[in-house]
């Protein structure tokens, strides 16, 4: 159809609908407009994933935001939804998926370059929704160059920790907790956890009130208990530090030496200081160790689509690529859970590489993988536990769980959710 038919035709349909007092909004997209991308990278690393788009030739529109979740939730519910989304949080993809809402995209992809988790179909069909476009490694802890840790639990002044982060205070937190289930108790339980799936046949038996969880919770509770001075400074604390700060390992309160987070860190320790971090598995260091690595919590960001337009396919289909995702590991210095990607830089790189890609168990973000509501309360959960600990409260675990297992259980069944959440050990 051309525009010039296209044109002709909204006319006619407003004259048609003038004498009636009938209002038509129309609303179409065609091939010839720049494919609308929503993601959660602004500033610098915006500014590189843009370039890496724009060696694709596919006009194309991009909005970074930090209030991801409710500037697409409006974009939907106006009929105007980005024709590409990039996020972590699968569990709410999911959610869109099972709205049928997301297209499909087995066909854009090869399923071979990504290894388990990572191109997990959902529970119900062989269908894929989402790819990762980025990826982080978890379970690692960061100290400065020379300053290896002993093997064996440290103490809470020992460790950079901070819960702020825009619209998802409490995160870091999480993943303390998913560490914990993880090494602890093993990926088969901290993958139904994450799902939400019932543990053995007493279905009276939930996860978030299981012994599992509860051990993981207790444990991490006693650490912040060790210093109330240090776990309120934990509360009020951005996770990427203060405004122009070196990060928390360099910058960090009382000078801690310590850091439990993400690959990703080191974006916030600056080109100086990122040289002289290093990093180790964080399983000898957790609350109730030393204990052996049982798997490694990895995240990513997602693309999914809304749009069926050719040129949303293309870009898909060019940045999933090996070619793509190399382009923007070399350009922004990021990870790629594509197994045909080599990392840029040096042993550390490789590290993390090998982690990401390789061989070991690998399980994806429980708290990524929740249902948003679920998710949120565990955030809740998790401000509420440091907050208490800081006051010398009592920190009441049991009814804290209760009340996330509630929320669990309010939730409808999720027919887009991943099959699995951990790769084969």
């Amino acid at each position: 159809m051309t525009r010039r038919f296209k044109v002709l035709v909204f006319v006619v349909v407003l004259l048609l609908t003038a004498a009636t007092g009938i209002v038509v909004v129309w609303a179409e997209r065609d091939d010839q407009q720049p494919v609308t991308i929503l993601g959660t990278w602004t500033g610098t690393q915006e500014k590189q994933f843009k370039e890496v788009l724009q060696g694709f030739g596919i006009p194309f529109r991009y909005q970074g935001t930090a209030a991801q979740r409710e500037v697409l939730l409006s974009k939907v519910q106006s009929g105007e939804p980005p024709d590409i989304v990039i996020m972590p949080g699968i569990g709410e993809l999911a959610e869109y998926a099972g709205q049928k809402r997301l297209k499909r995209l087995n066909d854009l992809y090869d399923p071979h370059q990504y290894g388990s988790p990572w191109n997990a179909a959902s529970a119900v069909s062989p269908n894929v929704y989402w790819v990762p476009v980025k990826a982080d490694l978890k379970s690692i802890v960061w100290y400065r160059q020379g300053h290896r840790p002993a093997d064996s639990p440290a103490r809470l002044q020992s460790w950079c920790i901070g819960m702020g982060d825009d619209g998802a205070s409490g995160w870091p937190g999480t993943d303390w907790i998913e560490d914990l289930v993880l090494q602890h108790a093993g990926p088969d339980i901290y993958g139904k956890w994450a799902l939400g799936r019932k543990p053995g046949k007493d279905r009276k038996t939930t996860w978030w009130t299981s012994a599992p969880v509860r051990n993981a919770w207790q444990a991490w509770a006693a650490l912040l208990q060790q210093n109330k001075a240090a776990a309120a400074h934990a509360l009020l604390t951005d996770h990427r530090g203060a405004p122009g700060s070196p990060g928390l390992l360099f910058g960090g309160w009382r000078g801690c030496t310590l850091e439990h987070q993400g690959s990703f860190a080191r974006s916030f320790y600056g080109e100086a200081d990122s040289k002289q971090a290093e990093l180790m598995d964080s399983a000898p260091l957790l609350p109730g160790g030393p204990g052996p690595v049982r798997a490694h919590e990895v995240t990513g960001d997602f693309a999914a689509l809304f749009s069926d337009r050719r040129p949303a396919k293309d870009l898909i289909e060019r940045l999933a690529s090996k070619e793509g995702q190399q382009k923007w590991a070399e350009l922004a210095h990021v990870f790629s859970a594509n197994r045909q990607v080599k990392p840029e830089g040096g042993p550390v790189e490789g590290d993390i590489a090998e982690r990401l890609t390789g061989d070991g168990p690998r399980c994806l973000d429980a708290s990524d993988v929740m249902a948003p509501a679920v998710r949120d309360a565990f955030y809740e959960a998790v401000l509420l536990t440091i907050a208490r600990a800081a006051t010398g409260q009592d920190l009441d675990i049991g009814a804290l769980l209760d009340d996330v297992q509630a929320v669990q259980n309010a939730q409808p069944g999720r027919t887009a959710a991943p099959k699995t959440v951990c790769s084969a050990q």
